[in-house]
């Protein structure tokens, strides 16, 4: 049995983890061509840098490895993705052990493409793997026990099966055979969204982009609304709009008018636009994995006093926090700039949840830090450099049924923020003038 003690450390590099960025320069929107002529992202730098940091985060933990089936830590890890289609199905997996490289479980001929074209990882880390597909190959079919039985002798070889080992999110019945394998599971999620707390100039740049794209599906937005257009055509040609210019996945598009806008409903129907509308949308996507939350809101061809009213207020609840924001600040400052959930019509607190908020974006829409009056006052955080969140605020109109809905994406560099969601917003914008 190999000993932990007596394996070579896998060397952690300062420039493979460190997430500073010039923040003298303003941030490049980037084409999605690779040219010979500039530097543009580089994937294999942020590889580098995203395993790094895991392995810095699992190197502070008392774990001996990390087994991830949630696809944002996956690819994470392992810089490999098969199509959105898998998100919800648990058929892939990965693991990194102490001291070794990453090991990907794939859903059969993804992993022979691997070794053809994934030569980041070593070929034979590459396998084929099914567990069930959330448990429609029924577990007594053996194939969790097969799997299981396998990443223990794993776990052996390295040294680290007699610790505890990470986990992110698991089927029941999977989680079970690992322990009959022998293995203690912990909560590994804290490990990773640890890792990717602070992202490099490489996770930076395709958020930058991915905001950019959101720019200009909002002018299209802006161009589209008027009378008789209904928000699920906003939707669908706001979907054509960035999948033309590269989003690999339209997670959702809300798209929220009139009377529905108090209380939020974050969805969007068939309801059709009409004169002095208030109307708010956000854009959830992604460009190359890294993610978007962008609202903005329109008014179409007139806007009332109370209409304008909620765009100012949210507007400065939005700016008051913003200020708040540079790296040493906690998360319970930034709060406090929020109204509290009386002051905007709600009984508490939970039921306001999400409506004035900040949450960190990467791979995933949700990523640390989390910011709402729910956790944060009572559990502050600190805010660092390199982080990057959206923030959002919520006003409902005196009308009864408007409300305006702003939210920007931040940058958090080494004296305040860089805003990167550029589409204007600081006045309410009104479409289809009269």
């Amino acid at each position: 049995m190999d000993d932990i003690t007596k394996r070579e450390p896998v060397q952690i590099r300062a420039e493979d983890i460190n997430p500073r960025y010039n923040w003298g320069r303003a941030l490049p929107s980037l084409g999605i061509m690779g040219v010979d002529f500039e530097e543009r992202v580089d994937y294999r730098r942020l590889h580098k840098y995203r395993l790094g940091r895991a392995r810095q985060a699992l190197e502070k933990s008392d774990l001996g490895a990390l087994l991830v089936f949630d696809v944002n830590n996956i690819r994470y890890l392992t810089s490999t993705k098969i199509g959105e289609w898998e998100r919800d199905k648990l058929s892939r997996w990965a693991l990194l052990p102490r001291n070794g490289e990453p090991i990907i479980w794939d859903f059969g001929s993804a992993a022979v493409h691997h070794k053809l074209y994934s030569p980041w990882l070593k070929p034979e880390n590459c396998l084929a793997g099914l567990v069930g597909l959330r448990g429609t190959v029924a577990p007594q079919f053996g194939l969790m026990k097969r799997h299981a039985e396998e990443i223990a002798a794993i776990l052996r070889e390295h040294g680290v099966a007699n610790m505890p080992i990470g986990v992110d999110i698991i089927e029941p019945p999977m989680m079970f055979e690992l322990e009959k394998a022998g293995l203690k599971i912990a909560d590994g999620q804290q490990t990773m969204l640890e890792a990717r707390e602070l992202k490099s100039a490489d996770e930076i740049h395709l958020l930058n982009r991915a905001a950019a794209m959101v720019d200009g599906a909002y002018q299209l937005v802006n161009d589209m609304l008027k009378p008789g257009v209904r928000e699920n055509d906003v939707v669908a040609e706001v979907n054509k709009f960035l999948y033309t210019h590269g989003s690999d996945d339209v997670e959702a598009i809300n798209a929220i008018s009139g009377e529905r806008c108090n209380p939020h409903p974050h969805n969007f129907t068939d309801r059709m636009i009409r004169p002095g509308d208030q109307a708010f949308f956000d854009i959830l996507q992604s460009f190359m994995g890294y993610r978007t939350c962008y609202y903005r809101t329109f008014n179409v061809g007139r806007a009332t006093d109370s209409q304008r009213d909620a765009y100012k207020k949210a507007r400065e609840w939005l700016d008051n926090a913003m200020a708040r924001i540079k790296p040493g600040a906690s998360t319970a400052h930034i709060c406090a700039a929020f109204p509290k959930s009386e002051e905007f019509g709600f009984p508490d607190e939970m039921s306001a949840f999400g409506l004035q908020f900040a949450h960190g974006l990467g791979l995933a829409l949700h990523e640390r830090p989390i910011i709402s009056r729910v956790v944060s006052m009572d559990h502050p955080t600190e805010i660092k450099e390199g982080m990057v969140f959206a923030i959002e605020t919520y006003c409902p109109a005196t009308d009864g049924y408007s409300a305006a809905r702003i939210e920007e994406e931040v940058v958090v560099t080494d004296k305040g923020c860089k805003v990167i969601s550029l589409f204007p917003a600081e006045e309410l914008p009104i479409s289809h003038r009269y």
